[in-house]
């Protein structure tokens, strides 16, 4: 397991929910027998933040203001395809092993869907912060034998998209490739485009996870468990463009 990894997602957890409104709940229970208008005042505000953040209107908000304009893929922008993992599922009972997450299968769908329909040669890039086979290789097993698509590159070494972009962009470029079309989540994309960018790609967003904006219905209003990870996926990509660009 990556220590490096580990650190950063341990120091995350505590900026983002739940976590960091149950610390401010449970700090606000300790200060009620001394200061307790202070004590009430942060139980409720953490109790408050959690039920705005887990609102699914709220989140998918949240998520929309990440998310850069959707535009039309013709093929003539770019000379390959890059699809980016996003987690993965570890000794799974069903598949014998270990497995794509559930982003990592939505953004593979939509690469796969993409190379068909561009005929682009792929690159699918993720390695294995927490031990056990990497990403790439996940990914292109999932390419290959369940959606029928050719996988040209595999990068297998990177925990971190700043490492997808330096690791990819060396395979890239030995076999000539400076145009890209990058697929990820929507969402995602704000903080891996000038990753890639900064090692001298041209890159074309390829977001999934894009949807017509049809009105909120009443169930947008009622706080859930989706709504809270939504909003958990907006807060963690916000924390990352900041640390991002101050590191780097």
């Amino acid at each position: 397991m990556s220590l490096t990894w580990l650190v950063t997602n341990f120091i995350a957890a505590f900026l983002l929910p739940p976590l960091n409104l149950l610390l401010v709940g449970g700090f606000g229970l300790l200060l009620l027998k001394r200061r307790r208008r202070l004590g009430k005042a942060l139980i409720g505000f953490s109790l408050a933040a959690l039920c705005l953040l887990a609102t699914p209107f709220v989140a998918e908000k949240m998520l929309d203001a990440l998310k850069p304009p959707a535009t039309p893929l013709t093929g003539s922008e770019a000379d390959a395809i890059v699809i980016l993992g996003g987690g993965r599922y570890s000794d799974t009972l069903e598949y014998g092993g270990d497995t794509v997450g559930r982003l990592t299968l939505e953004r593979v769908r939509y690469g796969a869907w993409l190379a068909r329909k561009l005929g682009k040669p792929l690159l699918v890039t993720g390695g294995s912060p927490e031990g056990g086979r990497p990403e790439g290789q996940l990914m292109r097993e999932v390419l290959e034998r369940e959606f029928g698509v050719k996988v040209r590159w595999v990068e297998e070494r990177s925990n971190t998209t700043r490492e997808n972009a330096m690791f990819s962009a060396k395979l890239l470029k030995m076999a000539g490739i400076r145009r890209i079309y990058l697929v990820s989540h929507a969402w995602h994309l704000p903080r891996a485009l000038p990753e890639f960018e900064r090692e001298g790609l041209l890159v074309v967003a390829a977001g999934t996870g894009y949807s017509l904006d049809h009105g909120p219905t009443l169930m947008d209003f009622v706080p859930s468990a989706k709504g809270l990870y939504d909003s958990y996926l907006a807060m963690h990509e916000g924390i990352g463009l900041v640390w991002y660009r101050f590191r780097f």
